[in-house]
């Protein structure tokens, strides 16, 4: 009889399971680590470990279009000195914005990034200084993130579009849009016209008028609101003349 006996039925069968089992092992380790083993045995690093030692320079860097959080008077018309009665001035923009029905333009929504307003008081340019103003400009300026800007245009166009006429006192105004071509990337214009009184309050058989420009340029929205002095009409051509050299300057702005 032979010194070595063959293994038994029952060692067989354990062999035969744990042979495939170290298989599994090995290919599970594969899958994980995406390379074979380097037999150094050092434990691979966590995720954690990873994103924290990322290279400054892989980060994203701000992109040009970022929108500034503060608006500087620079990016505001100015009037020519003939026309210019007094400086302009800082104004809450609650106080700059018109209101007709309701808050039409004060909707700038959570996409505003920054606001701010000022007001500048004009004259007829033969006359002298010591006249009386002929009106004065509000201007407010709204940045925006995203399509902020596009969104509050369509907004103003809507709420405008529901409000053909509302009240200044007992005095009822009518409300007329129409496209301003020509002022940034898209402008609106709106003419208000209403009975005229004297400073007592009284009709005096004429109708004044005054305008509303609304115009966006790029991510950035600009409101004129045109009022002619103790209640009598603006002047269309001072507005006009405003919006263009607004337009132009907040273009210049943001470049």
């Amino acid at each position: 009889m032979s010194r070595y006996a063959p293994p038994t039925t029952r060692a067989t069968k354990v062999l035969a399971l744990i042979v495939p089992l170290l298989g599994t092992v090995t290919m599970g380790t594969a899958c994980t680590d995406g390379a074979p083993p380097t037999g150094s045995g050092s434990a691979a690093p966590s995720p954690t470990a990873v994103a924290t030692s990322t290279n400054p320079s892989d980060q994203p860097s701000p992109t040009a279009s970022a929108r500034p959080t503060t608006i500087p008077t620079s990016a505001f018309f100015e009037l020519p000195p003939e026309l210019r009665k007094s400086p302009r001035q800082t104004t809450p923009v609650s106080n700059a914005l018109p209101k007709l029905c309701a808050n039409e333009f004060g909707t700038g929504g959570r996409q505003v990034t920054a606001s701010a307003a000022m007001t500048v008081t004009y004259k007829k340019a033969d006359e002298p200084p010591s006249n009386v103003p002929q009106g004065m400009i509000h201007q407010t300026i709204f940045t925006f993130d995203g399509d902020g800007a596009s969104d509050y245009m369509q907004r103003v166009r809507s709420a405008v579009q529901a409000c053909p006429t509302y009240k200044q006192g007992d005095n009822p105004v009518k409300v007329e849009s129409r496209a301003l071509p020509g002022a940034g990337d898209e402008a609106l214009l709106l003419t208000r016209t209403w009975a005229e009184t004297s400073l007592n309050g009284d009709r005096t058989g004429d109708t004044a008028t005054s305008q509303i420009a609304v115009a966006r340029v790029d991510g950035a929205v600009t409101v004129f609101n045109d009022q002619g002095w103790e209640g009598t009409s603006g002047n269309p051509a001072v507005l006009d003349q405003a919006v263009r050299d607004g337009v132009r300057t907040l273009d210049a702005w943001q470049r």
